[in-house]
């Protein structure tokens, strides 16, 4: 089920919070529990039943973490996740890239059927293992009630793409957090949520139809011109579709009574690619770091460089099983370890304007890979990129005007001056304003809410970019 779906607005959603609010504070888990299952069976009825039964291995280990074999546990904990998240989202991956060779070399391939991906696979693999090695680490006690444990894992605002939670950040409101449920949580909740909304309607489906009318072009009907304005609507597309997705989670979290992380800060005004990765997808990029870097031996030993390197190449592959997306990651620890080498204090002569051009040309530039199919398409995109001698001016014409307004309302929103950002964050925050504000706030809201539907009536949804990780 889908957030921006006329299924999940006028149907899950009020039912669900109808009942959530008027049951009694013991029985909201397990209607919260059910409703997740529900949700998330709705796209994936078969899947479910793997992440049912791989919490309850979760679950079994983590309670033996206590016994003298409890490295062998842990171990068992983290096989049994990546080996599922191997299966469904490598498996093609990697039987593809052995039939390639094996064929080139013997004539001869492995015959299998594809894997069906099921959806939301990579967070929910993250957040199981983080459990399970907090938990061994003893930052965090273990859940002994399996429901709750399942509860934290298929919470359905953030079940599907993120952010990323990690169990001690939730692991007391799960049965402690009633109190949170106020009129003024479930205000500022649906405000964040309809903002989110309309952040993924209004902004991102826009700005993906043109990006997708261009890049499902051959390569050879592309130009110039066509190139760098497909490029930067999916840059202002990626970031309002996962970002959009982000505010709505955390908005339904609010209204749940649950903090969630927060997952983007303005991720365009970044000044080096390395505060880029400081901004965007934060709970990806922290998990990285807690799980991944400083366990590799982070920044204490002559192998910082290697380890940014295998961080993000792994982070790539995470994103897709595609040498795309691995190439994607290279670009980025490429640029992060020049960082680290000295290019940051060459930047920083040339002031601000060059450090947030210069971060969003490498992002920009990089998400070519992200969104190719392939390789070589990528390869043959990046060179129409730079080679101005098939200038299309005329291109530009063919766009309405609502294209370019949507277009410079992102470009607006993205780059938002450092020293206006934190009153962006307390926008949603009603105990610092007025009455005269707050109802100004959500009349605006409101109406925003009414251009989302009829933008939805009119065209229908598509899926989040970040769905298919």
């Amino acid at each position: 089920m889908v957030f921006s779906s006329i299924t999940f607005l006028f149907c899950f959603l009020p039912l669900f919070f109808i009942t959530y609010y008027l049951l009694p504070d013991k029985l909201k888990n397990t209607w919260l529990v059910i409703s997740s299952i529900v949700f998330y069976s709705w796209g994936a009825p078969l899947f479910i039943f793997a992440v049912i039964i791989s919490c309850f291995i979760d679950y079994f280990v983590a309670l033996h973490f206590e016994d003298r074999n409890r490295k062998l546990f842990l171990v068992i904990g983290i096989i049994t996740n990546l080996s599922l998240l191997f299966y469904f989202k490598y498996f093609n991956f990697f039987i593809g890239n052995f039939n390639a060779i094996s064929e080139s070399l013997f004539g001869t391939k492995i015959p299998w059927s594809n894997v069906v991906l099921p959806i939301g696979i990579s967070f929910l693999t993250f957040q199981k293992m983080s459990y399970l090695v907090d938990v061994y680490r003893k930052d965090c006690e273990v859940q002994k009630n399996y429901w709750n444990y399942l509860l934290f894992v298929i919470l359905f605002p953030q079940l599907i793409a993120g952010p990323i939670v990690r169990y001690k950040e939730i692991s007391e409101q799960i049965n402690h957090r009633y109190g949170a449920i106020s009129r003024t949580n479930t205000y500022e909740g649906l405000m964040r949520f309809i903002i989110g909304l309309a952040k993924k309607v209004l902004i991102a489906n826009i700005l993906g139809e043109q990006a997708n009318a261009i890049f499902n072009q051959s390569i050879s009907d592309i130009s110039f011109t066509q190139s760098w304005l497909g490029i930067i609507a999916y840059t202002f597309q990626i970031y309002f579709d996962f970002s959009g997705y982000s505010d709505m989670a955390i908005g339904l979290g609010t209204m749940l009574g649950f903090k969630f992380p927060e997952n983007f800060n303005f991720p365009y005004s970044s000044k080096s690619v390395t505060e880029f990765w400081k901004r965007w997808h934060i709970t990806l990029s922290n998990w990285m770091k807690d799980y991944l870097y400083i366990p590799l031996g982070g920044n204490r030993n002559h192998r910082t460089y290697v380890n940014l390197m295998v961080v993000f190449l792994l982070s790539g592959l995470w994103h897709g099983a595609s040498w795309n997306f691995v190439l994607w990651g290279a670009i980025h620890g490429f640029f992060m370890v020049a960082e680290r080498i000295g290019l940051v204090r060459l930047l920083k002569k040339g002031g601000g304007i060059l450090e947030v051009g210069y971060t969003f040309f490498v992002v920009t530039s990089a998400w070519v890979f992200f969104r190719s199919e392939s390789i070589s398409y990528s390869l043959n995109f990046i060179k129409t990129m730079y080679s101005i001698h098939s200038l299309d001016i005329y291109y530009l014409t063919s766009f309405n005007l609502k294209f370019y307004l949507v277009l410079l309302i992102a470009g607006i929103f993205s780059f938002v001056p450092s020293r206006f950002q934190q009153h962006f964050h307390q926008w949603y925050s009603l105990s610092n304003s007025s009455l005269t504000l707050n109802i100004t706030k959500g009349t605006a809201v409101l109406i925003l809410y009414i251009f989302v539907l009829g933008e939805l009536l009119a065209t229908g949804f598509n899926p989040f970019i970040y769905f298919k990780f």
